[in-house]
């Protein structure tokens, strides 16, 4: 049974999700503005109109930011972004990115961790559950948007989705 259908679609406006992502407002703008990380429940569409954002990409809002804080490039976290973008949801949560500050790697495993640290490099992993975990609390106090424009919870589908499945 879909429950998605009836409900309508709920999003965070910039303002919102730069507060849950830790990062400025002119930075979700570039962002935005260079597909870097576009709002999925609702673009832009000329002067004054609201972005609304949904909780994914609040979620791939703070590992890039993360990512940034650590040295590595713009250009590196972009081919990182379109590789999250391909992956679905419940991958997301289990995975963990690791990098060097250069390149950034996917590790589903602990052994792929193992075989990172075995190199003898400095690296460091970001575990998406934990940032997950970190936008959902922000969100918990934040307020969302229905995306026709009406007020509705601060919750959107995902945290509904974990909270049906006992998380």
């Amino acid at each position: 049974m879909n429950h998605e259908v009836s409900t309508p679609e709920v999003g965070y406006r910039g303002a919102t999700a730069c507060v849950a992502a830790g990062i400025t407002y002119r930075q979700l703008d570039y962002w935005a503005r260079t597909g870097l990380v576009e709002p999925g429940i609702k673009g832009a569409t000329g002067s004054g109109s609201q972005r609304l954002y949904g909780f994914r990409d609040i979620l791939v809002l703070k590992i890039v930011k993360r990512l940034l804080d650590t040295g590595v490039s713009l250009q590196n976290i972009r081919t990182a972004v379109e590789h999250l973008r391909g992956r679905g949801v419940s991958d997301l949560e289990s995975m963990t990115l690791m990098s060097d500050g250069v390149s950034i790697y996917e590790c589903e495993s602990a052994d792929q961790i193992v075989d990172l640290l075995a190199g003898g490099q400095g690296v460091f992993g970001i575990a998406i559950s934990r940032v997950w975990t970190e936008v959902e609390g922000s969100l918990a106090v934040l307020q969302a948007e229905a995306s026709d424009d009406g007020l509705t919870s601060g919750h959107d589908e995902l945290s509904e989705r974990r909270k049906r499945k006992g998380a």
